[in-house]
């Protein structure tokens, strides 16, 4: 590295003061963090081992990869995405349809909902890096473009034209966490689709919809408690009549998220709504039925209530 004679005492190259001095500073922190990074190597943020190569995300190659690419499944609901289980997948067969009980019983808003990965431990734990630690890269660097590929089972039959609106954070708890996972997923999945799907006319748009109500933590709510929780927490501030609109989030356990937006987004004269998350939360009994079938068991679990592994809010605040 070369250092350039200073001069009048400040930093060569033009700059005086301080801030020449801070720019010089930058220059040789940086130079210590790769010397360091080459005999102190990090440790994966997931797995704890050593990483031979640190990565934007400080996350090895091997997780990144563990990550599941396609949550999409023939014993999946075509509507929203729950594994309908053995006999559950039976029943439908039989009588040639496609979409869970649930979804045929009480219709969701949305026409059809996607998502990039299960939520299994690797997903789980990139996603509160996200955000409860605040590491942005995970979307911009691996969630975004899993994301992108999950919206593509779309382009097919959706508008050609799309409003791409992320599911927004209450205003107090945006200016805390300092952004809004959602769009940063759907920021991110967009420049890569400029790139894969030019064709696609994909516009962000953030001002759409607004959360106007701080509603509770919904990982520890049940679905009925999660509706209520959610009643009235949406409102739509532009008219979007004939619109089709893409619904983003980070991710999908109950729907009930979804379900409110879609409702509000079509009550504002949507068309149509199609909802794409990073990642599904599956119900726990088609979680039990998944983990068995291939071999070939026959597991009879009671109901249980949905709820998805989440940090407790102490050790969030903590980050």
């Amino acid at each position: 590295m070369k250092l350039p004679q200073l001069g009048e005492g400040a930093p060569p190259g033009g700059y005086a003061g301080a801030a020449g001095w801070r720019a010089v500073t930058r220059v040789l922190r940086s130079r210590v963090a790769d010397l360091a990074t080459v005999f102190l190597p990090a440790d994966c943020r997931l797995c704890g081992s050593p990483l031979l190569s640190p990565g934007p995300v400080g996350v090895c190659d091997t997780c990144i990869a563990s990550v599941s690419s396609d949550a999409s499944s023939n014993d999946a609901c075509t509507r929203c995405g729950d594994h309908l289980g053995m006999e559950s997948a039976r029943f439908a067969a039989a009588l040639g349809v496609t979409e869970c009980t649930a979804c045929r019983l009480a219709p969701p808003a949305f026409a059809r909902a996607v998502a990039a990965s299960n939520y299994d431990n690797q997903t789980r734990e990139l996603l509160h890096l996200l955000k409860f630690a605040g590491q942005r890269r995970v979307a911009e660097h691996v969630l975004g473009s899993r994301l992108a590929a999950a919206m593509l089972q779309l382009q097919s039959v959706a508008a050609s034209d799309l409003l791409v609106v992320p599911v927004p954070l209450f205003a107090a708890r945006q200016r805390e966490r300092g952004f809004n996972q959602a769009e940063l997923l759907a920021a991110s999945a967009l420049r890569t689709l400029r790139r894969s799907a030019p064709s696609w006319q994909l516009t962000l748009r953030t001002d759409i919809l607004i959360r106007i109500k701080d509603t509770r933590a919904l990982y520890y709510l049940d679905p009925s408690q999660r509706r209520r929780n959610l009643a009235g927490a949406f409102q739509a501030s532009a008219d979007l009549k004939g619109r089709e609109v893409l619904l983003i989030d980070d991710i999908m356990t109950t729907g009930a998220t979804a379900r409110a937006c879609a409702s509000v987004l079509l009550r504002a004269g949507a068309a149509k709504v199609w909802v794409a998350t990073a990642a599904k939360a599956q119900p726990p009994a088609t979680q039990s039925f998944a983990a068995h079938e291939s071999a070939e068991v026959a597991l009879w679990t009671a109901p249980a209530r949905t709820r998805v592994l989440e940090p407790d809010i102490g050790r969030q605040r903590s980050f």
